[in-house]
């Protein structure tokens, strides 16, 4: 335990990036308390698809991801970063947890509140796309069932107009496939090739109007001079 007779204790938190598979927050406690006095302790439970797949394979069991501790001492909680990160956490081989490693972390100007106001974000975002989704899940639900209500009443009225004698429009189904990747290509290619052929003609034109203007100019002046 460390006390602060002589000023005031300003808490230090630091965070935690991996949390082994069973670790509770009062292991948690325990194996940090013998460093300095603990106040709080928060560990983010791992996602709900995560134990969703967990609880079908057969285990109940929840494990943590991340976490946050905080130390009654700045000071303390800076040591403890300093000396623990990158050390396994269990001293001896036996020992509980003694294959995993600290990863800690100190946050500097880091308050409890801030991590109160992070979780409440996510809560409200969380909520949020929650709501999002069950909108759009009843606006498609709502889509197909008034689709389903103009096939029957369309129905109704064709059984209506072949007992009137009437004249009935059969349904049909109007749909042009996709092309495919080679098609497509093969397309490319003969707008290319037509491009190509397209310009050599008119390069060929070209030098056939050259020429003719050559030889018409030619003939003027073979002219003039036999007139001389």
């Amino acid at each position: 335990m460390t006390s602060c007779p002589d000023r005031k204790c300003v808490p230090g938190i630091i965070y935690l990036g991996h949390i082994p598979p069973r670790l509770r927050p009062k292991h948690m406690r325990n194996m940090l308390s013998a460093h300095g006095e603990i106040g709080r302790i928060f560990l983010q439970p791992e996602d709900k698809l995560v134990r969703k797949r967990k609880m079908r394979s057969g285990s109940r069991r929840c494990d943590f991801t991340e976490g946050w501790v905080e130390f009654r001492d700045k000071r303390v909680a800076k040591r403890v970063a300093a000396s623990l990160h990158n050390t396994p956490m269990g001293t001896r081989k036996r020992q509980s947890f003694s294959s995993d490693l600290w990863c800690i972390k100190y946050l500097h100007r880091f308050q409890w509140t801030h991590l109160s106001e992070r979780l409440a974000y996510e809560q409200t975002v969380l909520q949020q796309k929650l709501r999002t989704e069950v909108s759009q899940a009843k606006r498609e639900t709502n889509f197909y069932l008034n689709n389903v209500d103009k096939s029957l009443h369309m129905d109704k009225l064709r059984k209506k107009r072949k007992k009137d004698g009437q004249e009935v429009e059969e349904k049909t189904w109007d749909f042009t496939q996709r092309r495919t990747e080679e098609e497509i290509q093969m397309r490319k290619f003969k707008k290319q090739k037509k491009s190509v052929s397209q310009k050599h003609l008119d390069k060929t034109h070209l030098i056939q109007q050259k020429s003719q203007s050559n030889v018409s100019l030619l003939a003027k002046i073979f002219n003039a001079n036999k007139s001389n």
